[in-house]
């Protein structure tokens, strides 16, 4: 090649690395990591896909749930960048600067396998199936529950219904061979493939997961976001926001922006959410 044409190639390609340059992608944004409870990720999952459809260019980690606990653990080591606990947060927490706000309540509702055509049950009910003095539904099935774990914040908030219950509970954790599910998806899935299966979970899930449940009444009362923010409604799940202020990244904001939205909110009421959050955003 004779050295004009060579400086006319050169100059061809640099002018074309230039164009390419110009219409070059911009850098991905970094994923926003959120974690957190079973009944807080199935609430996240609507939002994330709302909020998607507007910030196509939006990215989010949400791997399985790690719990109140974990996913605090979690956002202190640096791991996510959102979590949603349905626990208040620990002095040794707030010192390593995590603060809560707060967002929405979810029932905690009692569901059974669809096989089961029971539509409500009673405090009395419960007390005996729990304590294992009623073993069969009014048509002769088994009564299969389905436990959480004794430290679970599920178990706890079915304890407090009275005083027999929480014996109950006691009985029905210490029988051999019980079904216990660690997380609320986890419970909600093997309600919904146990035959005769009883248990709780988070009006978010039953909602989002569309699995073959019956949701059932208690005491004649309905798990709505209505009837909790009424207060007849006595299992409430918390569903509140902590994050790290000082680290938490610009695209993280911009998502917490939309979930204490009113559009956000709609979404999230949608899905058994009472909003519990005050008028304005702390975003």
């Amino acid at each position: 090649m004779s050295h004009p044409i060579k400086k006319q190639f050169f100059r061809g390609l640099t002018m074309i690395a230039a164009g390419l340059m110009l219409v070059a992608p911009a850098h991905a944004a970094d994923p926003v990591r959120i974690n957190g409870s079973g009944s807080g990720l199935h609430m996240m999952k609507p939002l994330i896909e709302a909020y998607s459809k507007a910030h196509p260019e939006a990215q989010f980690e949400m791997e399985k749930p790690l719990g109140s606990s974990g996913s605090i653990k979690a956002l202190k080591a640096g791991v996510i960048d959102i979590a949603v606990s349905s626990r208040a947060l620990k002095e040794d927490e707030v010192k390593a600067g995590l603060t809560m706000e707060k967002y929405g309540q979810t029932p905690l509702a009692l569901v059974c396998n669809q096989s089961v055509s029971k539509k409500a049950v009673t405090t009395q009910e419960l007390v005996d199936i729990f304590s294992g003095k009623t073993t069969n539904w009014p048509d002769g099935k088994l009564i299969r529950l389905i436990l959480r774990p004794v430290e679970d914040a599920d178990t706890k908030l079915l304890r407090h219904l009275s005083p027999e219950m929480d014996s109950a509970m006691t009985s029905a954790q210490a029988r051999p061979g019980m079904i216990v599910a660690v997380t609320d998806p986890e419970a909600i899935d093997a309600i919904a493939k146990t035959p005769g299966a009883l248990g709780a979970s988070g009006l978010t899930g039953v909602i989002v997961e569309h699995l073959p449940l019956n949701v059932l009444s208690l005491n004649g009362v309905e798990p709505t976001p209505e009837t909790l923010a009424k207060g007849s409604f006595p299992f409430a799940k918390a569903l509140d926001i902590v994050t790290n202020k000082t680290t938490l990244s610009d695209d993280a904001k911009k998502f917490l922006a939309f979930i204490y939205s009113l559009e956000g909110r709609k979404v999230s009421a949608a899905v058994g959410v009472a909003i519990t959050a005050g008028e304005k955003s702390p975003w």
